[in-house]
């Protein structure tokens, strides 16, 4: 689990996945650059933890990986809400013969979200490029032999499409169980995270011209789907279509301006820190 100033949410995180001791789950929290109590408030929960001055993510899952000892990996944004139920069948879907990777079904909440957010979404979140493939999740579960496949996560802001490409495609599972994923909850927090997403597409493709040995198939981008695999099958999308292309364009210039930020924040509402409760003495993480 990477996780850069996470000291408000990780605890939920946590707290989910440390509430049983049914499954032999292994965890490692990845304090990347912290520079609040991330790392204290992990500790707090019995985690294994490993802090690295550098504020990268593609550090923090090469720094946790060389701790992991586990034959399923999984890899999970600290403020992506899963239990151990979850991440069991993720693992179960590993274990098939064939299967190397998995992920669950998205589940996009727009709840606290402004109706142009809300749009967007309706577009968005229909798009066919996010089926059958591992990205737009926040967690991803390997198999060892997977993971194998290259030494180390690049340097990059898509760990998430790197994962994807170094997968084959009939290697690839989705699981029937639903992951919350936040969206942001103004428009202008939209552009922020649709803008850093763009940027980190463009850097991806950029390293897959650099290093074409590397991957096995990596998605290829459709920069008309929208229109032909959405709102022509659905009219009345037409209104929402007119503010997804908005955004995308006020994303393209804000990534292209002199002064944006690949570290821009992503959007997400704030959450409260949950008390940690004491394990006892027979529980293992």
């Amino acid at each position: 689990m990477p996780a850069f100033n996470e000291e408000a949410g990780i605890g939920t995180a946590l707290q989910a996945l440390t509430d049983t001791t049914q499954h032999d789950l292994e965890i490692v929290v990845a304090a990347n650059g912290c520079t609040d109590r991330t790392a204290e408030v992990a500790r707090a929960y019995g985690v294994r933890v490993v802090e690295i001055a550098t504020p990268s993510k593609t550090a923090a899952l090469n720094a946790a990986d060389e701790l992991a000892t586990g034959d399923v990996l999984v890899y999970l944004d600290a403020d992506v809400p899963v239990d151990v139920v979850l991440l069991q069948r993720l693992a179960d879907e590993v274990a098939r013969p064939g299967i190397e990777a998995a992920v669950p079904r998205p589940a996009v909440d727009t709840s606290a979200s402004t109706w142009p957010v809300r749009a967007f979404y309706a577009v968005n979140s229909r798009l066919p490029v996010f089926r059958g493939h591992l990205f737009g999740r926040g967690v991803i579960a390997v198999s060892s032999r997977a993971r194998s496949r290259f030494a180390r996560f690049p340097e990059i802001t898509a760990d998430d499409m790197f994962l994807d490409a170094v997968v084959a495609p009939g290697e690839k599972a989705e699981i029937d169980i639903p992951v919350r994923v936040v969206a942001p909850r103004t428009t202008g927090d939209l552009v922020r995270r649709v803008a850093r997403a763009r940027d980190g597409n463009a850097e991806f493709g950029r390293y897959l011209q650099a290093h074409p040995e590397g991957v096995a198939t990596p998605a290829e981008p459709d920069s008309t789907s929208w229109l032909r695999d959405v709102v022509l099958r659905r009219p009345w999308l037409l209104p929402s279509a007119v503010v997804y292309v908005t955004v995308v364009i006020l994303a393209e210039r804000k990534r292209r301006s002199a002064s944006w930020d690949v570290r821009s924040g992503w959007g997400r509402p704030a959450v409260t820190v949950p008390r940690p409760r004491t394990p006892s003495d027979s529980e293992r993480v």
